[in-house]
């Protein structure tokens, strides 16, 4: 077997004057280097004209974020390499070290088709902001997911070029392009392998261009989307719910689960169009996801309402003070049958694995078959995959 060629893929923005000697070291310990110049301006062309005798540099005018530098990165990558090679995503900032992209390479060449995740461990001296940042996110993925990540921000990364078309067909163009990365590997069953790394932190991570409130919201956005299509789902069921049992007053004891009956039957259709279209993204037969989703409704519907009308016939509670605390009750099982069960993709389920735990599984995926977005498509004007 021919031995695989190692690419290592620096997305940079505004970098420091490290970025020249990173990828002089990276070149000397054997990798092809690509740095992306993701329209950091003329004052920053000489950094990326001294990188220039180690790396390949690709450039365009305008800043686009890092996901959409390391999508580009990857197209030329896909252009160029053959299929048994290996690539390795690094941060341009000094904060990965060669020897931890040398393990993460040799890791992806033992599981092509997995993604290997450079995990740091975070303790007292990392940074606030980074620790407390780190938390939040494994916690939301590990909820999403139901896979649990030591670290679901690291930039060090690692696969075999045959994952490349999976990765330019995730959506995102800034710092979210990562945990979608993430989000879509667990839903497509692609095992994710995690190698302990060394945390370097430079002037108490001063230097990184990740903005706290708004790449936080970017990130979390798709875990939030369900919680949105929920409270959609919720703003239908309670307006329909509270018109009703005024409505139906004259009905006594029955206008109660009458009224929840209809609403929910209305909210419950529109929530099933909303997740399977914009949250799961399911591509399963809408005919079998259908009554897959009828079945939990009507399940979660039966408790709903036995709980709904336990509360306020059995215990005497305000009917709309009631109705708030059966939804929240369900809330959770709504989701996790939905999650695990209706729009979850077919195979065995996904799991995260250490590097000396992976027993290198048969590849289970090859590429996801769907199109890319319409933003990748077609290269914006220019962008040219090519050496400047």
């Amino acid at each position: 077997m021919m031995d695989s060629k190692r690419y290592v893929l620096l997305p940079a923005y505004q970098p420091t004057a490290l970025l020249p000697s990173l990828a002089r070291e990276l070149r000397l310990a054997g990798f092809t280097v690509v740095v992306v110049d993701d329209g950091s301006g003329p004052d920053y062309a000489v950094v990326f004209d001294a990188a220039r005798p180690y790396a390949t540099v690709l450039s365009y005018p305008e800043n686009r974020g890092k996901g959409h530098a390391l999508k580009h990165g990857l197209r030329w990558i896909g252009n160029t390499a053959a299929s048994f090679d290996v690539v390795v995503t690094m941060d341009a900032d000094g904060q990965h070290t060669v020897a931890d992209a040398q393990r993460l390479a040799r890791a992806a060449q033992d599981a092509p088709l997995s993604l290997v995740l450079g995990v740091r461990t975070f303790d007292a001296k990392t940074p606030l902001r980074s620790r407390m940042g780190n938390k939040i996110s494994s916690l939301a993925y590990r909820a999403a997911s139901g896979i649990s990540l030591t670290d679901t921000q690291t930039g060090l990364r690692a696969f075999g070029t045959g994952l490349i078309s999976f990765l330019q067909g995730v959506s995102g163009q800034r710092y979210e392009y990562e945990m979608n990365v993430l989000m879509e590997a667990a839903r497509s069953r692609i095992p994710l392998v995690q190698v302990p790394i060394a945390a370097i932190y430079i002037d108490d991570n001063r230097g990184s261009h990740f903005h706290t409130v708004r790449d936080s919201a970017l990130v979390f956005g798709n875990v939030l989307k369900f919680a949105g299509s929920s409270l959609t789902g919720f703003a239908i069921d309670y307006s329909l719910y509270s018109g009703l049992v005024l409505l139906l007053g004259g009905m006594g004891p029955a206008a109660v689960p009458v009224s929840n009956v209809c609403a929910r039957v209305v909210s419950a259709s529109a929530n099933f169009a909303i997740n399977k279209k914009f949250v799961f993204r399911s591509d399963a037969k809408t005919v079998r996801s259908g009554v897959q989703y009828a079945v939990l409704a009507v399940s979660i519907l039966a408790g709903n309402t036995v709980l709904l009308s336990f509360l306020v016939n059995g215990l005497g509670a305000d009917k709309y003070a009631a109705k708030l605390i059966t939804e929240l009750t369900f809330f959770g099982l709504s989701w996790l049958g939905q999650r695990y069960w209706i729009f979850r993709k077919r195979g065995g389920r996904p799991c995260a694995a250490s590097a000396a735990q992976d027993e290198h599984r048969p590849a289970l995926y090859a590429g996801t078959g769907r199109e890319a977005p319409a933003e990748e498509k077609e290269h914006p004007a220019g962008e040219e995959l090519k050496a400047v």
